[in-house]
């Protein structure tokens, strides 16, 4: 029987596939490109922490990623041809619940697995991020990672919420949930209210010296 712990990497998955099958939508992509895309998006994150971290790909050893994988893209494909127009809203919703539940399993492994906690942070971060980073180059969109509004910043903060919850030895599902909900709810009202974290003045021209 599946672990809650499993269950959460799988909801993870099934929401990271429906934001990149949203984006093949987009994108025109035939049946092979969806499921590329949607894969690419739903492990690539996770497939990175786990080389860092010199653990066997999590996917490799279970094949039921890969089953949710294909079944939340084909629901999303059904849902996508009876509407008419592209529900940008439901990839940005998608993809911020996906980069919360990757976020906080990306923690999670990373503390579980001897990392210190500002690497684990940084491991989650990445976790919940490079999926979509792939999945934005391969489409040659600009990466939301790189847009104005708060991105990977969401993570660290969830990260730290995470870290602190741990920190007053709080019950490790609370611990969860803490770092789940403080980077969805930044996320959202960074979309909401366009949050970013400005460097430059974008209104000063550029003067060759």
């Amino acid at each position: 029987m599946f672990t809650w712990l499993h269950w959460i990497d799988l909801a993870g998955v099934a929401v990271f596939a429906i934001a990149g099958t949203l984006m093949a939508y987009k994108k025109h992509m035939d049946g092979f490109g969806v499921v590329v895309l949607a894969a690419v998006t739903a492990v690539g994150g996770g497939t990175f922490r786990d080389m860092i971290l010199d653990l066997p790909v999590f996917w490799v050893q279970d094949p039921s990623f890969f089953y949710v994988i294909i079944i939340a893209a084909f629901v999303t494909i059904i849902w996508l041809r009876t509407r008419n127009t592209f529900p940008i809203k439901y990839l940005l919703f998608a993809d911020a619940v996906g980069i919360a539940f990757f976020n906080v399993m990306g923690c999670h492994k990373a503390l579980t697995y001897g990392a210190s906690p500002l690497i684990a942070i940084v491991l989650g971060t990445m976790t919940g991020v490079f999926g979509g980073l792939i999945r934005d180059v391969i489409c040659r969109e600009i990466p939301l990672v790189l847009r104005g509004e708060l991105y990977a910043t969401t993570c660290i903060l969830g990260g730290i919420a995470y870290m602190l919850s741990i920190y007053f030895e709080l019950n490790t599902q609370i611990c969860m949930i803490a770092g789940f909900v403080v980077t969805l709810t930044v996320r959202l009202s960074a979309m909401k209210w366009n949050w970013n974290l400005p460097v430059f003045n974008p209104h000063d021209p550029v003067k060759d010296e």
